[in-house]
C-alpha cells in the first residue's frame, strides 16, 4: 500500500516533544518531508530533527513577524509546504479568581494567536500551489462540556481554537481544507503532574486509559493526508470515549 504521506511537505509546530513529537516521527514514517519547528534552537530539537533527517525552524510562535520569516526561509528551502499542524500550545492551570490578565494573555497568545499565526504564514503559499491541508490540535477542555474549572483560560484558549477552525475552513475551501482534533488525557510530559483526582477522570473515560501521543498523531495525519479529502470544518474528538462516558 503506498505511503499515505509519500511526497507531502508538512511542517509540524511544537514538534519537539509530545504530541508533535509523535506525529512527526509517524509523518516520516508516512512518506512525508518533515519540517520541525521548536520555540527555541534546543538540542532536543536539534536532536530529533537529526534523528529523522529533517529540516527545523526555530521561533515563538507569538511573535508574527519571526514565524513570517521562519515559515519564507523555509518554504524557499524546501518548495512548498502542503500540511500545517499546529501543535504548539501551553497550559497553566489557575484557579478562576487567581488569574491575572497576563496569565489569560500568555496562554491566549501561543494557543490561539500562534496557531493564527502560522496559519496566516503558511496559507498564502497554499493558495497558490491551490492546495493544503491544515490540522489544528485544540482540546477537549476547548468544548463547553468538559471545559475545566481548573484551567479557565487555557479550556477558552482552546475553545477559540476550535471556532478558528471553523472560520478558516469556510474562508478557504475548497482547496485548503482546515479542520482540528481534540485530544484527550494523553501519555505526555504533562502526565507526570496528574494527581490522583486526574487519574480518576484518565480511568473513567470508556476505553479506561490515556492515549498514547502516536494515537493521537494517527488521527492527525488522516485528516492532513488525501485520505480525509471531504473533511473541512471539523474538530474530531479523539479522547477515548471520555466525552460520553457520562461519569
Amino acid at each position: 500500500m503506498e505511503k499515505l504521506l509519500k511526497n507531502k511537505v508538512i511542517l509540524i509546530t511544537g514538534s519537539s516533544s509530545g504530541i508533535g513529537a509523535a506525529t512527526a516521527r509517524l509523518a516520516k514514517e508516512y512518506g512525508a518531508c518533515v519540517v520541525l519547528h521548536g520555540r527555541e534552537d534546543s538540542e532536543q530539537l536539534k536532536k530529533i530533527a537529526k534523528s529523522l533527517n529533517s529540516p527545523y525552524i526555530f521561533c515563538d510562535v507569538v511573535d508574527k513577524n519571526a514565524v513570517s520569516l521562519a515559515v519564507n526561509k523555509i518554504v524557499k528551502k524546501v518548495g512548498r509546504i502542503d500540511a500545517l499542524v499546529n501543535s504548539a500550545g501551553i497550559v497553566k492551570p489557575k484557579p478562576f479568581l487567581d488569574l491575572e490578565d497576563k496569565d489569560w494573555l500568555e496562554e491566549f497568545k501561543t494557543n490561539l494567536l500562534g496557531t493564527a499565526h502560522f496559519c496566516q504564514s503558511v496559507i498564502p503559499n497554499m493558495q497558490k500551489q491551490g492546495y493544503g491541508r491544515i490540522v489544528n490540535v485544540a482540546s477537549i477542555r476547548g468544548h463547553a462540556q468538559m471545559a475545566s474549572n481548573r484551567g479557565t483560560s487555557y479550556s477558552v484558549s482552546k475553545e477559540a481554537v476550535v471556532n478558528l477552525t471553523s472560520s478558516l475552513a469556510k474562508e478557504y475551501a475548497p482547496k485548503i481544507a482546515v479542520n482540528a482534533i481534540s485530544p484527550g488525557f494523553t501519555k505526555t510530559d504533562m502526565a507526570k503532574t496528574w494527581n490522583d483526582i486526574v487519574w480518576n477522570q484518565v480511568r473513567s473515560s470508556l476505553m479506561g486509559r490515556p492515549a498514547e501521543p502516536e494515537e493521537i498523531a494517527e488521527a492527525i495525519l488522516f485528516l492532513a493526508s488525501d485520505k480525509a479529502s471531504f473533511i473541512t470544518g471539523q474538530t474530531i474528538l479523539v479522547d477515548g470515549g471520555y466525552s460520553i462516558s457520562g461519569k
